[in-house]
């Protein structure tokens, strides 16, 4: 008995120790899990059983791994090695953001500027690091609601996430219903409603009927800070098309939640680096509380406005700082009164919670400044339109000798600007006669494109829609008369013709298609992809990865439209059973051939059904 005392002593000990540790273990776990998002664990990059591509999945050898991965990008040489299946990614990716993802932040240890909002910004995972895995939908995902019911309602099972509908509850954002999360219209500054709300902006500004498109002369917005996006859904009724701007903060899914609606939006942040959109791409940017300290930095936040802003454009501000009388908001105002004013912005109104500034129309303000005037004006070599990575600057962009000498961009109101010219053409040497080609071209091809698909799509089948290679965004312009949105993509690394997107009155970013996106998963409902896997394969990128980043962002029962040479066609169809996605059609155009595929419904839990 006196001998087993000792024992017992020490397994007590070591239960105790193994308590604590388990305790401490814990306390990280969920700790860490509140720092990089809903409590959930941080998940791991670069899982082997996740990129391994061995036999389980392509039907082969080992040895044959390497073999493989070297010919991803060589789609002429490609063998005839079938694809089984890939594997399915945790649960907890299903809403997985590889380049905004803060697991992956906190796994590589960057050393990141949190008051810079650095960590909102885009950081991806190497190449090695990659998921090569399908993202699952979560359990009881249903087909979206149609366009324009979704505008005001979504299933709550495609979006679980409800703590914005009792956190924003005074303010009418959404308020949740039985199965769906519906939309008021409701945002921090427009309580009642955003239709109200614009009208009063329109109102402000003294435009006929209270209108805010003013006759076709206001196009494109910039919402920064955009919440769910009801701002720029309520300006669509109005032929105004916003890209609604948010980060994966703290209310994390309001871009997801925008895009489920059918609304135009893209997940970015005012950090450091310039806004992936070319100089004077907006007539109108805004910001209802966005909380946003604009004065940071010698006011850089709002010179990438300026950058941003046609000439004559206008800045609407509703925030505290506008009308609130404390001693700190009256030293905020003041001090941005003064800044705008350095930069030759005026007051076009100011009433009740909102002002509302206008840049100037010419460089002549800009000329009078006088010396050593801050901000100051940018370099003569700074090229206002380069944005891929590039930081921003605290100075003034200048207009060009066209837009100065026209007093304005000098373009089309719309819908007469979607087909006429942009004056910026000449930028590239394109003429006028080259512009038409292009936009008929692209009009017989999307005609096309849709007797392709014949029964497959009706007049509400298809609302979120990206091409993936826009040039100058004529595929967008030919889907005028169908009820869809494009986000139109410009490569990174190829001519900058997003400035003539956005001259059309189309809106889009630029990307690096050896990367991810940055959306949500399942938020598009068409994905067009010309010439774009040959461009990935000069860059000796993965057409493998390429292909699980089309089925991350591409919603269930979307189509893709591949228009490329006839080996890409023949890659894609060795992956189609692996992806669940299906051939609808193939056709032959000269040196292409256009191959039209769909998503397939799936679940690894729940259930799905279609909407009413």
């Amino acid at each position: 008995m006196m001998r087993g005392r000792p024992d017992v002593s020490q397994k007590k000990r070591l239960i105790t120790s193994a308590c604590v540790l388990a305790f401490f273990l814990g306390f990280l776990f969920v700790y860490r899990g509140s720092l990089f998002g809903n409590g959930s664990s941080p998940l791991e990059y670069g899982s082997k059983s996740l990129r391994k591509l061995g036999s389980t999945y392509l039907g082969g050898d080992e040895s044959g791994d390497a073999k493989h991965e070297e010919s991803l990008a060589k789609f002429d040489d490609a063998d005839d090695v079938i694809v089984k299946s890939f594997p399915v990614c945790d649960d907890r990716h299903s809403e997985l953001i590889p380049c905004l993802d803060r697991n992956l932040i906190y796994q590589t240890r960057l050393k990141l500027d949190l008051s810079l909002m650095e960590h909102y910004e885009r950081h991806c995972p190497n190449p090695e690091k990659r998921f090569n895995c399908l993202i699952p939908p979560p359990p009881g995902y249903k087909v979206p609601i149609k366009w324009p019911k979704s505008r005001d309602e979504v299933w709550k099972a495609n979006i679980p996430h409800t703590h914005l509908a009792s956190e924003k509850s005074d303010q009418n954002w959404m308020v949740v219903k039985g199965d769906k999360i519906n939309f008021p219209g409701g945002g921090t500054h427009f309580h009642y409603g955003a239709g109200k709300y614009i009208a009063h902006m329109a109102n402000m500004l003294n435009f006929p009927n209270d209108i805010l498109n003013n006759e076709g002369h206001l196009r494109t917005v910039l919402d920064v800070g955009c919440g769910v996006a009801s701002f720029g859904g309520y300006l669509l009724s109005s032929d105004i098309i916003a890209m609604s701007l948010a980060p994966n903060d703290v209310h994390q899914n309001q871009i997801q939640f925008a895009l489920e609606r059918g609304i135009p939006a893209y997940l970015g942040v005012l950090g450091t680096k310039r806004l992936p959109y070319p100089s004077r791409s907006f007539e109108l940017a805004h910001c209802s509380r966005c909380r946003i300290d604009w004065l940071q930095r010698d006011g850089i936040l709002l010179l990438e406005l300026d950058r941003l802003l046609r000439p004559g454009g206008y800045f609407a501000y509703s925030s505290p700082e506008a009308y609130a009388q404390d001693e700190e908001d009256l030293r905020i105002w003041k001090e941005m009164s003064a800044l705008v004013e350095r930069m030759c912005w005026r007051i076009a109104e100011k009433r009740n919670q909102t002002v509302i500034w206008q840049k100037p129309l010419t460089n002549d303000c800009y000329l009078q400044r006088g010396p050593g005037t801050q901000p100051p004006m940018c370099r003569s070599d700074d090229d206002p339109d380069a944005v891929w990575g590039v930081l921003m600057e605290p100075c003034i962009t200048p207009y060009s000798k066209h837009d100065h000498e026209a007093q304005g961009s000098d373009l089309a109101p719309w819908p007469a600007r979607l087909t006429s010219p942009p004056p910026r053409l000449a930028d590239f040497g394109y003429s006028n006669d080259m512009f038409t080609k292009d936009t008929e071209t692209w009009q017989q091809r999307v005609d096309q494109y849709w007797n392709l698909l014949g029964s497959k799509v009706s007049p509400d089948t298809v609302r979120n829609v990206m091409d993936m290679k826009a040039n100058m965004g004529s595929f967008a312009a030919a889907l005028k008369d169908k009820s869809v949105w494009v986000m139109n993509v410009v490569p990174e690394d190829g001519p900058n013709t997003l400035k003539l997107v956005y001259d059309r009155g189309l809106i889009g970013t630029t990307h690096n298609w050896c990367e991810a996106f940055s959306t949500y998963p399942r938020t598009y409902d068409l994905l067009h992809a010309w010439t774009v896997f040959s461009d990935i394969e000069r860059k000796g990128c993965s057409g493998e990865d390429l292909l699980l980043e089309m089925d991350r962002i591409l919603r269930p029962t979307g189509f893709i439209i591949i228009r490329d040479k006839p080996s890409v066609r023949d890659f894609v169809k060795k992956y189609l059973a692996a992806l669940h996605w299906e051939e609808v059609a193939t056709a032959e155009d000269g040196d292409e051939v256009v191959f039209i595929v769909q998503k397939k419904v799936w679940l690894t839990s729940g259930s799905l059904r279609d909407s009413d």
